[in-house]
């Protein structure tokens, strides 16, 4: 296992972890943003040590995956959502969708967009649960949710150009 990797599963490890934890007590905050802080060095340690491999592409993939699970498990029940932002964050889950089907449908792989608006849309996502104690959701939400909107829509364009 070399160091991104490491890398990448800290961000298993804590999302294990966050599982045991009361939702937004402070050990969930601690090992949210050591998940997070994670997810962006994995990356960046991978590129600049030239150790970015096919495997560790799929494993951080993997980990996204499983933290964003983990955290949808505590956070739902811990949070009054809106209707409204359920229907839209639907919406936008059946964007995302249809774009990786469609694609796996046409090319049997699947394709992932690392678009600068995909990348704002996943900061800004992050960002929320840490903003929830001094901007009401609805606010907060409504940002993340139009830059998720247009992030997948963009991406539903880049896929269509490359297929």
């Amino acid at each position: 296992m070399n160091l991104p990797n490491a890398i990448t599963a800290v961000r298993i490890l804590c999302s294990a972890a966050i599982l045991f934890c009361n939702a937004l007590s402070p050990t969930f905050f601690a090992l949210y943003v050591i998940a997070g802080v994670s997810d962006i060095a994995d990356g960046w340690v991978a590129r600049r040590t030239n150790t970015a491999s096919e495997f560790g592409s799929k494993f951080d993939t993997a980990a996204d995956t499983v933290f964003v699970i983990v955290c949808l498990i505590k956070l739902i029940p811990a949070i009054d959502i809106p209707v409204w932002l359920i229907i839209w964050t639907g919406a936008i889950a059946c964007i995302k969708i249809f774009n990786i089907v469609s694609v796996y449908a046409e090319r049997r792989q699947f394709v992932a967009v690392h678009s600068a608006m995909n990348k704002v849309a996943g900061a800004l996502l992050f960002a929320l649960p840490l903003t929830l104690a001094v901007i009401d959701i609805k606010y907060s939400a409504t940002i993340v949710c139009t830059t998720a909107t247009f992030a997948a829509i963009d991406e539903s364009r880049r896929i269509r150009k490359k297929l």
